[in-house]
């Protein structure tokens, strides 16, 4: 599958999150999240990095709810508890620490945080699924400088897993009883010496390759053309989100996303990059680009075609149950789409080296 197909899929559902506050329709997208990621990832060490974002998306809910009980605020009469309050001096007015803690305030800092936490889910199931030095091979030209600058910086935290994970494997392998926080302060610089290191030896093998290596100079103009392109396209989508105008601003926004692309070609055109077999973007990467895409559309949708905004916005003063309705469940849908599109990865195992396998057979209770 196509690197920028998983990228698709991961920012379509993160900008279908970001359009809703509803928490079972949050709590099915992350599960749909996670199906997918168990389902295909590879055995590549970058696919075992959902867990540190899963683990990172509840800390990130337990901290929000954490801070909402200590210090307080929001709207609402239903008390749970009451905390003794601290005074602050007057120049912290407004601030509290303690107070009474209340049902609504408290479910309203839950559904963000829970939008937060899914959004981080959507960059961890990208990463995950997502070949970094394959995605690197299918930039344009015009933006190859940059594109190395932002694939690195996709790459360090499954890099710095990647460590933690054989860092731990070596010291379980010596013995080591230490385990949870306490061992945190004994790996902390071995894995950023063996990140670094491992860093240092592929930008070494790709600097002995010539890996990205650039001649000629961009196309005159093009850079002025990309310019005002995005600068159309960001009043488009501004204008899209905070105006009734949306005519004026889906032009916009599409003649800006056309003029940027045509600049990057126009600018590409003079450049040569070395370039080591590109991935080939089949229709199965359109398919799982388009369903990532079309979860944003159906729930985005919903949101403008909905009035009141209560499917897509649940009421937390006063508090209501949250409803789940049919296009929501189609969104679900779109986000396990990817399932009957792409094919399972093959996992081959290593065959045994011996070759006295025909001498074990014929001796008796040996294993062939």
């Amino acid at each position: 599958m196509h690197p920028w197909a998983w990228w698709c899929w991961a920012i379509g559902i993160g900008l279908a999150v970001s359009g809703t506050t509803n928490p079972l329709l949050l709590v099915l997208i992350a599960m749909a999240v996670i199906i997918v990621v168990m389902v295909r990832r590879t055995a590549a060490p970058w696919a075992r990095s959902v867990r540190a974002y899963l683990l990172l998306a509840l800390f990130v809910i337990a901290m929000r709810v954490f801070f909402q009980i200590l210090i307080g605020g929001g709207p609402g009469e239903t008390v749970l508890l009451t905390l003794p309050e601290i005074p602050l001096p007057d120049w912290a007015a407004g601030i509290r620490l303690g107070g009474a803690v209340t049902a609504e305030g408290l479910v309203y800092t839950l559904y963000s945080a829970l939008r937060l936490a899914v959004m981080l889910l959507c960059v961890g199931a990208a990463n995950a699924l997502a070949n970094p030095r394959q995605a690197l091979k299918s930039v344009p030209a015009a933006l190859y400088e940059a594109s190395v600058a932002v694939v690195i910086a996709l790459t360090v935290a499954p890099q710095l897993i990647e460590s933690a994970q054989r860092v731990r494997r070596a010291r379980r392998l010596r013995g080591d009883p230490v385990r949870g926080l306490r061992a945190l302060g004994r790996i902390a610089l071995p894995v950023l010496g063996d990140a670094i290191d491992r860093s240092m030896a592929l930008a070494a093998g790709m600097e002995a390759r010539g890996f990205g290596r650039t001649r000629g100079e961009p196309a005159p103009g093009a850079l002025p053309l990309m310019i005002v392109s995005s600068m159309v396209a960001l009043m488009g989508a501004f204008l899209l989100l905070s105006t009734a105008y949306w005519e004026a601003a889906t032009a916009a926004l599409v003649l800006g996303a056309v003029g940027t692309g045509a600049g990057l070609r126009w600018a590409g055109r003079s450049l040569r990059v070395t370039s080591y077999r590109p991935h080939r973007w089949t229709w199965r990467s359109t398919g799982v680009a388009l369903s990532g895409l079309l979860t944003a559309v159906v729930v985005l949708g919903l949101g403008w075609f909905d009035t009141t905004y209560d499917s897509v916005f649940p009421s937390t003063d006063p508090l209501v149950w949250p409803e789940l309705t049919l296009p929501m469940l189609l969104a679900v849908a779109c986000c396990l789409a990817p399932l009957p599109l792409t094919i399972s990865p093959r996992f081959r195992g290593v065959e045994s080296s011996r070759t006295d396998a025909r001498v074990r057979a014929l001796r008796g209770g040996a294993p062939a």
